[in-house]
């Protein structure tokens, strides 16, 4: 697997990003990920869609499939007890049309974006909800606001 070392490095697209591509860069992003959190999802499937299952956006009341970046579905390590047995495979799903729509609108590096995606959908399959990993990424950012040069 690549490490994913520089994103300014990553291939400038001319057209929209295939499914194909979007995988990459996710392979790319999980090998960032620091190993402690890396070797508990080595059994959690990584599967690129364009969009949402109709099941999923009407489980979700979705507007549009395009308000769904990524979804983690699985039972979380946070749920599961010591007799645990496996039914499914966990899946962390990356919906590449939302996501491009986003890195459009956005102006950010698409790595960025589907690293992002990604993490956060990691988060679930360890147990955080959504204001948990809020916060995490609130004191991770003002940790590199204050490593900058020229803060106080």
């Amino acid at each position: 697997m690549p490490v994913f070392s520089n994103p300014r490095r990553t291939r400038r697209f001319d057209t929209a990003p295939t499914l194909e591509d979007v995988e990459a860069i996710a392979a790319e992003a999980l090998a960032t990920i620091p190993e402690e959190f890396r070797r508990h999802v080595g059994n959690v499937r990584i599967q690129v869609d364009d969009f949402p299952t109709e099941e999923i956006e009407k489980a979700m009341e979705l507007e549009t499939p395009f308000d769904l970046l990524g979804l983690y579905q699985g039972v979380s390590m946070a749920e599961r007890g010591a007799d645990h047995v496996a039914n499914d495979i966990d899946r962390i799903f990356l919906y590449r049309r939302p996501i491009l729509d986003y890195w459009a609108d956005s102006g950010e590096d698409l790595p960025h974006v589907v690293r992002h995606v990604l993490i956060h959908e990691i988060g679930h399959h360890f147990g955080l909800s959504d204001d948990d990993m809020e916060a995490i990424e609130a004191r991770a950012e003002a940790e590199e606001a204050g490593r900058q040069p020229g803060a106080a």
